[in-house]
């Protein structure tokens, strides 16, 4: 799992996630200067996230959410979020949680 930023965030330029993130894996569009005025967003980048949540409750226009509690109406912004850094997502409706991917090892 990681966050995703949506729709409320753009054009806002509110930092106040990036701030309290532990990892600083919350990202600008490539034109920080002009973000405001081309309506672009923050993104959280999602191999560097470690979905500890600090950013959520930060955010002053409610705009992130978990990956998989993305409202219907901006389920878009998954796939927006991932190819701002050049992930392919194959199915937006799933992606996996990290947790899906650890293993426990027996001596």
């Amino acid at each position: 799992m990681t966050y995703i930023i949506t729709e409320p965030c753009e054009g806002v330029c509110n930092t106040a996630c990036v701030e309290v993130c532990p990892l600083d894996c919350i990202y600008p569009p490539t034109d920080k200067e002009r973000m405001k005025a081309l309506n672009e967003q923050l993104y959280i980048h999602p191999e560097e996230c470690i979905d500890c949540g600090a950013c959520q409750p930060e955010c002053p226009v409610n705009a992130i959410y978990p990956d998989d509690e993305v409202p219907e109406k901006w389920q878009h912004f998954i796939a927006k979020n991932y190819q701002r850094f050049g992930s392919q997502v194959k199915h937006t409706s799933f992606v996996p949680r990290r947790s899906d991917f650890r293993f426990k090892f027996r001596n």
